[in-house]
């Protein structure tokens, strides 16, 4: 069973209220929901995180690297800023996903720099929310080629 965890940045605990044109209608309770179900289906230990705090973020990977197989991120508006999260995520010896619901490239100039991007082995953007089913599935895939 691979052991995943998906770390949500600042503001996605306000899906589905805002930026509908870009994030859509589905709150993070229902992205959580599709993932759970997706992995009780697929032999996953899910494991999900939200916070607007940057320094709780810096713990839960800190602390994957011990207990997870696999670390999914949506760090937000962190994934342009945040040298701590990058930081915490150069140490960790399992694969990364950078996760983004809409296409960063689309959008605003200072979107199209991620810090994140160096340390992921892949990155999935502007699939919605089936970017995290798809992260899923290909993070599974990751950790049996590991293995």
């Amino acid at each position: 069973m691979s052991k995943i965890i998906i770390l949500n940045g600042p503001n996605l605990n306000l899906l589905g209220e805002r930026e509908k044109n870009q994030y859509g209608n589905f709150t993070l309770k229902d992205v959580e929901r599709k993932c759970k179900e997706y992995s009780n289906e697929n032999d996953i230990e899910l494991s999900l995180f939200q916070s607007n705090i940057e320094g709780e973020l810096v713990d839960q990977i800190q602390n994957s690297r011990d207990n997870q197989d696999g670390l999914i991120i949506n760090a937000g508006g962190y994934t342009h800023t945040s040298v701590a999260i990058h930081d915490a995520l150069k140490i960790l010896k399992i694969p990364i996903i950078e996760l983004h619901i809409s296409n960063i490239y689309n959008r605003e100039e200072f979107r199209h720099k991620s810090l994140i991007s160096k340390v992921a082995k892949a990155i999935i953007c502007g699939f919605g929310i089936n970017g995290y089913l798809m992260s899923l599935k290909a993070m599974n895939k990751f950790i049996e080629n590991e293995n």
